[in-house]
């Protein structure tokens, strides 16, 4: 199975409650006031955000009013390139610039950061790039743990400290150990809740700053990573982690188990921040580059 078809399995559940509720909507009935209200109630139900709701809706009333919309399969083909619009071009994760690359992931605990990581260090190694992985999540032994599992299947170097020591450090270690060994691509991870009395948004400052001192410019990616099951709160989490930490892209796990898929546009609309990922399974060709246009596609198909 493609990855296409694996994204528009993965959307099943956003496409029957979304899509299957907007035909059901404008099947047998004139498009007026009162079904583009009852189609306003749909869209932000299936979390795509007030913002970006408010905007298909005007969206279709000017094409209603214009007459350019007859039936539910002009709708469908309206909505969906309003949707389309909406995402913009596709803006994936470019490795490029001095080296090495460091990217900063970001993202409260269960979301899928670490697999994350790992997954992205499986595709720059088999793109013939050299990687190091910094376990930034001292709080928990577990996910110093996890990251070196994935150090091991994926080939990439890793730097780590004891559990409980200071992010920051290992931040710092693994910048001058990546440069020492000219190595292309650092990925840090970082903790997603802290279990002292630091609060988490500001021991990732300090570790930000630290990444900046000890290399000017860097971290060329801050890379949060939400839930897509999580519907409404992704977008909270992006909007607190974004004022933090200055999120530059996001990358969208577990969409295959969700009818909450429409975050997407929300996040989009919302925040203006790119979503640069997207992951519908657990195997390392599940996490893709985030495709718009095939998004979209998927979501209707």
């Amino acid at each position: 199975m493609g990855f296409l078809d694996r994204l528009k399995e993965g959307l099943a559940k956003t496409r029957k409650g979304f899509i299957g509720k907007v035909e059901a909507l404008f099947t047998g009935r004139k498009i007026d006031e009162e079904t583009l209200e009852e189609l306003e109630e749909t869209l932000i139900t299936s979390d795509i955000g007030v913002k970006a709701t408010g905007e298909i809706v005007e969206f279709l009333r000017d094409k209603a009013k214009q007459g350019e919309i007859q039936n539910t399969e002009n709708v469908r083909e309206f909505l969906k390139q309003e949707m389309m619009t909406l995402l913009g071009p596709s803006q994936p994760l470019i490795i490029s610039g001095e080296r090495p690359f460091v990217i900063l992931t970001v993202g409260v605990n269960g979301v899928g950061k670490t697999t994350t990581i790992g997954k992205l260090a499986g595709r720059f190694i088999s793109e013939g790039k050299s990687v190091l992985l910094a376990a930034g999540d001292t709080f928990r032994a577990a996910a110093i743990e996890q990251l070196e599992i994935w150090s091991k299947r994926t080939g990439a170097q890793i730097v780590k400290h004891q559990s409980g020591s200071d992010p920051a450090a290992v931040a710092f270690d693994s910048l001058s150990a990546a440069r020492s060994r000219n190595v292309d691509v650092v990925i840090i991870d970082t903790a997603g809740r802290l279990h002292t009395k630091s609060p988490l948004m500001e021991e990732l400052k300090k570790v930000r700053r630290v990444i900046d001192k000890s290399m000017p410019g860097a971290p060329h990616e801050t890379l949060l990573v939400v839930d897509a099951t999580t519907g409404q709160n992704a977008l909270r989490q992006a909007e607190i982690f974004n004022s933090a930490v200055g999120v530059s892209g996001i990358a969208l796990t577990k969409l295959d188990g969700t009818a909450k898929g429409g975050i997407v546009f929300a996040i989009k609309k919302e925040l203006g921040i790119p979503i640069r990922l997207i992951g519908v399974g657990e195997g390392i060709e599940d996490l893709r580059d985030f495709d718009s246009k095939e998004f979209v596609e998927a979501l209707f198909s």
